[in-house]
């Protein structure tokens, strides 16, 4: 197990969700088959866009918090410096 953070689309600069985890393939594989009720199965969030894996949860949560307060235009630069397509990252995953 990996702590992640990661953000997940709804469609190329649709909205967007930001979280963070420990399997990021079980985590992603729930919003994209709508597990639980919230965000993601509300706004049909299920692309996963970007992702970063950290050495510690603890310096996974605090990075996810930091992108929380970040602006748009800002995590719109992160998502492009990683991912210009804008490809739904999880099938690189599995």
């Amino acid at each position: 197990m990996q702590p992640c953070v990661y953000m997940m689309a709804s469609e190329r600069n649709g909205t967007f969700y930001i979280g963070v985890t420990s399997d990021l393939i079980a985590r992603v594989w729930q919003h994209k088959n709508n597990v639980a009720d919230g965000f993601t199965k509300k706004y049909a969030v299920h692309q996963l866009i970007w992702y970063e894996t950290h050495e510690s949860m603890e310096s996974a949560i605090l990075r996810e918090k930091s992108l929380k307060k970040w602006n748009r235009i800002w995590k719109l630069r992160l998502i492009e410096q990683m991912n210009p397509e804008w490809q739904d990252l999880y099938d690189q995953l599995t």
